[in-house]
């Protein structure tokens, strides 16, 4: 009999990672409020940056990122030779999962934690351990309790997706100090600059002067630039190093490199991206409480709806399809009865709003 390549352990067992829903048959512009991106697109600076380097598409691009690498520092305060970049902060959870899992060994994240972790420590052959968020947060006191002596990687998001929470410094200290010091503690930080609260703040400080911290951050979010994929962490200068003795040569591209740098520098765009889901967000919430639904409070440019069981989420996703809005069911993530929704423009908040309405007045 013929033998034909097989991947190796565990490849086909891995569930592949299904991104927001882009289309509704018979509608030919929905409301896509699926995947968490920036509805006001990326600023002005940026789409020029990315129109003028069409000129250099044909040069590979500096397998450094230096130009980006230099505005990310100066923009963040941080050590440029510290900083990882990748093909979205995705790429750099990859890399981290790549340099530090060895078959047997295993990384730990929240029960609702995104799933981007998940899929590269299965790819090499780690496992998965899942610590409850019984409120739908993930907290120091349950990540540790799921440490043991093949625990190689912690994982929290702070904001969190899709559940929307966020973690205090104080907690985000107490997990630190709670690691063993050969444990990596990567703190997620993608949608950092939509958080309102005042007991939040950056982890960048907390890592400067540690020797087991990244914190990672992404340009897919509030600077619009999903479609580029650009983030980056911020580790250790030994684990910076040894991450890109195996990160692929030109893994960012000349327009990405060029329009996350104009991103960094649109502070405009920035303060409207922002101004946007400062005025949204809560006002989303209010309505859809005073509609009887269930919504979790949130740090991120989304709202998570919680329904009262599956059947009603399913018949609330149907009805707003039918009313050409795309949203994010979440059961992917172990959330069945729930419903993600990214805050939108006003046109596209208010028809939301007005479509939960005569859904709940059914």
């Amino acid at each position: 009999m013929t033998q034909i390549p097989q991947p190796k352990p565990g490849i086909l067992d891995i569930a592949p990672y299904v991104g927001g829903k882009s289309k509704i048959d018979g509608v030919a512009e929905p409301m896509k409020l699926s995947s968490n991106e920036n509805m006001l697109g990326a600023g002005d600076k940026a789409r020029a940056a990315y129109e003028a380097a069409i000129r250099n598409i044909h040069i590979y691009p500096d397998g450094r990122a230096t130009k980006l690498r230099a505005a990310v520092a100066e923009h963040h305060g941080l050590e440029p030779e510290r900083l990882i970049f990748g093909n979205g902060s995705d790429e750099v959870f990859a890399l981290l999962n790549q340099t530090y899992l060895t078959p047997g060994d295993n990384i730990v994240s929240g029960q609702y934690g995104f799933l981007a972790y998940r899929i590269s420590a299965l790819a090499n052959q780690a496992s998965v351990k899942s610590a409850p968020e019984p409120d739908f947060k993930a907290t120091p006191e349950a990540l540790l309790a799921q440490v043991d002596e093949r625990t190689r990687i912690v994982y929290v998001s702070s904001p969190s997706n899709p559940t929307g929470s966020y973690n205090t410094p104080d907690e985000i200290r107490a997990l630190h100090e709670g690691l063993p010091p050969e444990v990596l503690l990567v703190v997620d930080e993608a949608y950092a600059e939509y958080v309102t609260e005042p007991d939040w703040e950056t982890s960048f400080e907390l890592a400067r002067h540690s020797e087991n911290i990244v914190v990672t951050r992404t340009f897919s979010k509030i600077h619009g630039l999903g479609g580029l994929r650009i983030g980056f962490g911020y580790a250790p200068l030994k684990v910076a190093e040894a991450v890109d003795r195996i990160r692929l040569p030109f893994n960012v591209s000349v327009p990405g490199i060029e329009a996350a740098v104009a991103a960094l520098g649109d502070a405009a765009h920035q303060k409207a991206s922002r101004e946007l889901i400062q005025t949204w967000r809560p006002r989303l919430t209010q309505a859809l409480r005073g509609f009887g639904f269930d919504v979790l409070p949130s740090a991120g440019n989304f709202v998570l709806i919680r329904f009262r069981d599956v059947d009603t989420c399913q018949a609330a996703n149907a009805w707003l399809n039918e009313k050409g809005i795309i949203v994010r069911p979440v059961g992917g993530y172990g959330l069945p009865e729930c419903l993600r929704i990214t805050v939108g423009t006003d046109d596209q908040n208010r028809a939301v709003i007005d479509a939960m309405s005569e859904f709940a007045a059914r």
